[in-house]
């Protein structure tokens, strides 16, 4: 390769003995001829022609070289970055409801319902203890107002054998007749029956037989006198009948 000939120095010129002189004498320029040996040395000692190389890329100053490889656990590995919002003006969506609190619920609903079946229970149970009582009561009242009645007639019963005995000799006539007919009315409104008469059939519940004889009148127990009549009030008897009865042959 060739290069251009610098232009002459001044100090080189006059440093410069004999051919320079005549060269500048002659008015010519002396040309120079550099030449460079393109060969190059590797690292076996071998001597390579720069030709037989391929040519490298000439490197940036501010390229920087790289370095021996790192081993496959060191190297850095590349984390995917956040994806970015669809648009920051969304709402955030809401949390699902945890299933502790579901369970929460769950259990106290089952806590008051089985409250609630306790207490309906209780209230049913009440309601037919009151019932229970009312009936028990009104049945006890019920009695209790029987057997004050029966006291009092039972005390106006020999008022009326009285009565009974009058009326079969013929005494109750005028306004003592009429009295003793509204005594009798008014106890009959309480439930008081009189029973007892010649050709009953013998009933040994309510009638008490003071005497006993044979007929072949009869074909069964029959009385055939009554020395006083029995009372019952309501279902309840209050004093037996005292009869005769005569017996079947």
């Amino acid at each position: 390769m060739t290069e251009k000939p610098r232009a002459a120095d001044p100090a080189d010129a006059g440093s410069a003995p004999g051919g320079d002189e005549r060269d500048q004498a002659d008015g010519k320029v002396a040309e120079r001829i550099v030449i460079r040996d393109k060969r190059r040395i590797d690292a076996t000692g071998k001597v390579r022609n720069e030709k037989d190389e391929p040519a490298e890329p000439a490197a940036d100053e501010g390229a920087e070289v790289p370095g021996p490889a790192a081993p496959a656990e060191q190297q850095p590995v590349d984390t995917p970055a956040p994806a970015a919002d669809a648009g920051d003006d969304e709402q955030p969506a809401e949390a699902p409801a945890e299933p502790e609190a579901a369970g929460g619920l769950g259990a106290e609903l089952e806590s008051l319902r089985s409250d609630l079946e306790e207490r309906t229970r209780d209230l049913q149970r009440v309601s037919a203890e009151y019932a229970n009582y009312r009936k028990r009561v009104d049945r006890d009242r019920g009695l209790a107002a029987e057997q004050t009645t029966g006291l009092v007639i039972s005390a106006l019963l020999p008022v009326l054998d009285d009565l009974d005995r009058a009326r079969e000799h013929g005494d109750l006539v005028g306004p003592f007749g009429s009295v003793a007919e509204q005594l009798v009315t008014a106890l009959g409104k309480f439930g008081l029956t009189a029973f007892g008469e010649k050709g009953d059939p013998f009933d040994p519940t309510r009638h008490d037989a003071v005497a006993h004889l044979t007929s072949g009148e009869v074909t069964e127990p029959t009385c055939i006198d009554v020395m006083r009549r029995g009372y019952q009030l309501g279902d309840r008897l209050l004093r037996p009948a005292l009869v005769a009865v005569a017996d079947p042959e």
